[in-house]
């Protein structure tokens, strides 16, 4: 460009001027990388995190199988965390806990506090396998419809092992809420009574945190079937009404109706959790009775270690099928 042409043309001289700098600067290579844009913890994702799986994975950190589905599972939990539903499970779960303890109107003695724990397990049957599937419902689901799951199904990691990571974070959340609101109430009854009978409420709480994480993964397979989060909301309380209603009436009317052997009443309790989870806290304080679904549990006979290995295979099947049909899916 000639000086008569620079002095006519104020914008190119001033481009002129700028273009060797600004080239310079863009061939300068990135210290942190070129993907440390997406890497940058201090900025938000627009998941709402901050680290998430996507970042991880293309970052290397996540080579191993073990540290694939620990960085799902971290994320699911982060999420749940920062939703504000490990503060809401928690409130639901010691708000009930603590005026069913308080208006129980037991008397301050061990078989008191046995009263207390079979009231309260009469009300986890309902209130926790309907928390739990609240939870759950949208665990792939509503990924999908999100956009997320799109995004770790292009990374190299396995799809099943996404359902694995989803299925561990949200159980975590979970079982820390019920521990923790169902604990609260425990502590006061603690207090209250003393160590006496406090075994047993030790044994509820554990055979509560069972009983969610059963139904968490009933949700977490009926997220993975349906391809929309309304059919899976519908599903699933389709699911916590036969479960937690139905069942129990068929059962006793069958058994009213028939004289059946001892193995065919143990198979109808164990094909329902609401069940297995009743016999647990029953047998473990002793409540018989003799009607009801208490005189079923007492004539099954079954044992603790026979009812724990039902609960967890309850925890396991559904997980389980859930990891094979992800690989069907189609997004």
């Amino acid at each position: 460009m000639t000086p008569d042409r620079r002095r006519d043309d104020p914008d190119g001289d001033r481009t002129a001027g700028i273009a060797p700098d600004a080239e310079s600067e863009s061939r300068k290579p990135n210290p942190m990388g070129p993907n440390s844009a997406e890497l940058n913890p201090a900025e938000p994702k627009p998941d709402g995190g901050y680290e998430t799986a996507v970042g991880v994975a293309h970052s290397g950190e996540s080579g191993s199988t073990a540290g694939q589905l620990f960085v799902v599972a971290a994320t699911e939990y982060r999420l749940a965390v920062r939703s504000q539903w490990a503060v809401a499970l928690t409130a639901i779960f010691a708000v009930f806990a603590l005026g069913m303890a308080t208006f129980s109107g037991a008397d301050a003695s061990p078989a008191g506090f046995d009263r207390i724990v079979a009231s309260l397990a009469a009300l986890v049957v309902y209130l926790v396998p309907l928390v739990a599937l609240a939870f759950s419902y949208d665990a792939i689901v509503g990924r999908e419809e999100s956009g997320w799951l799109q995004a770790l199904f292009s990374l190299p990691v396995s799809r099943s092992w996404v359902v694995l990571g989803t299925a561990a974070g949200r159980a975590t959340v979970l079982a820390s809420a019920t521990i923790i609101g169902f604990g609260i109430a425990g502590l006061l009854l603690l207090l209250e009574y003393g160590f006496g009978g406090f075994e047993a409420y030790v044994g509820f709480l554990l055979a509560a945190v069972g009983l969610g994480l059963v139904f968490l993964a009933i949700g977490v397979l009926l997220s993975t079937l349906a391809r929309e989060k309304t059919h899976a909301l519908g599903v699933a309380l389709l699911a916590w009404a036969w479960f937690v209603l139905v069942h129990d009436l068929l059962a006793l009317g069958v058994i009213g109706a028939f004289s059946l052997p001892d193995a065919a009443v143990s198979a109808m309790v164990l094909a329902n959790p609401t069940g297995v989870f009743r016999a647990l806290v029953l047998g473990a304080l002793g409540a018989g009775g003799d009607a009801g679904f208490a005189a079923v549990l007492a004539e099954a006979g079954l044992s603790t270690g026979a009812l724990t290995a039902a609960l967890v295979a309850w925890i396991v099947v559904p997980i389980a099928l859930a990891a094979l049909a992800v690989d069907r899916r189609r997004l």
